[in-house]
C-alpha cells in the first residue's frame, strides 16, 4: 500500500504532483489551499479522498482517470471545482460541505454518481446552481 502524508508546510499541490504515482491514500493537511491541474491524474489505487476545509480550488482534471476513486468529501472552503476534475473515476458518492455551491466546470464527473450530499439548508441552492442542476436528481441532504 502506498500512502503519503503531505507536510503541513505545503500550501499548494502543484500540477502533476502525484500523477501516475500509484497512491492508495493521501493525507492532505489544512495548510493546503489549492489542488492544481492534473495533481492526482491517473492515480490507479486511490479509492477515497477527503479534501480539507482549507482548500479553495480543485484544478482542471485534478483527479482525472484516478480509477477506482469512488468516494470524495470536499470541505466547506472550496469555491471552484474545475472542468473534468473527477472525470474518468468510479465516483459514486460526493459529499460537499460548503453551504454555497462552488463554481463547477463542465463534465465534473462521469454520470456514475448515485448521490451528492450537501448541507440540508443548501439542497435547493445546489439543485438550481449552474452545473450542479445537471445532478439535481441525486442531490440530497447530508445526514449524520
Amino acid at each position: 500500500m502506498r500512502s503519503f502524508t503531505i507536510p503541513s508546510s505545503v500550501t499548494s499541490i502543484g500540477e502533476y504532483a502525484f500523477s501516475y504515482s500509484g497512491l492508495n491514500s493521501v493525507n492532505i493537511p489544512e495548510s493546503v489551499t489549492r489542488i492544481g491541474n492534473f495533481a492526482f491524474y491517473g492515480c490507479s489505487g486511490l479509492t477515497s479522498i477527503t479534501i480539507p476545509d482549507s482548500v479553495t480550488s480543485i484544478g482542471f482534471m485534478a483527479f482525472f482517470n484516478s480509477f477506482p476513486l469512488t468516494n470524495v468529501t470536499i470541505g466547506n472552503g472550496v469555491t471552484d471545482i474545475a472542468q473534468q476534475a473527477f472525470y474518468g473515476t468510479a465516483l459514486s458518492t460526493l459529499t460537499v460541505k460548503s453551504s454555497t455551491p462552488p463554481t463547477l466546470g463542465t463534465s465534473m464527473v462521469n454520470r456514475k454518481l448515485t448521490a451528492i450530499y450537501v448541507p440540508s439548508e443548501s439542497v435547493e441552492a445546489y439543485k438550481t446552481a449552474n452545473g450542479w442542476k445537471d445532478y439535481a436528481d441525486i442531490i440530497q441532504a447530508i445526514t449524520e
